[in-house]
């Protein structure tokens, strides 16, 4: 009466659409083994080992860890991450976070305090993070305009 008939779909089933805002997580001392597809934001406190595939933000908090693989759009790392990791956005490494592996991402923030020992690409450039040191030569100068 008040529905559209419109919303099913071939099979005759409503569609599934996602909330803005919605939040899958996986709670301290769960572990999953194997893959993970989500279509919105997933927090993980506890384990995952294998791949996860997600559409929005993934956010590993201080008890999460996850060896394997993450492909997202945008990621949080509070917690431990080892394998390859695919951020199409901003990759945000919390002071709390251990990273390692290979990294591909297009924004960067590494927090002071984090263990970030990754093979990192940004726009297309493999920069090994052991060999980002400046020299005075290169760093830098400020001059006050006139």
């Amino acid at each position: 009466m008040f529905g559209n008939s419109n919303n099913k779909t071939e099979a005759g089933k409503p569609n599934a659409s996602v909330a803005t805002g919605a939040l899958n997580t996986l709670v301290q001392g769960t572990l999953v083994e194997g893959i993970v597809h989500s279509d919105s934001d997933i927090r993980v406190d506890g384990t995952i080992k294998g791949k996860l595939f997600c559409d929005a933000k993934v956010i590993i908090g201080v008890s999460g860890t996850i060896e394997g693989e993450i492909k997202c759009r945008n990621a949080v790392i509070e917690g431990k991450f080892q394998g390859n990791l695919e951020v199409t956005e901003l990759l945000n490494i919390r002071e709390t976070a251990t990273v390692g592996g290979d990294v591909k991402t297009n924004k960067l923030i590494v927090q002071s305090g984090a263990a970030f020992n990754v093979n990192c690409t940004m726009g297309g450039v493999r920069v090994p993070t052991n060999t980002l040191t400046i020299s005075k030569e290169e760093q830098p100068v400020l001059k006050a305009a006139k």
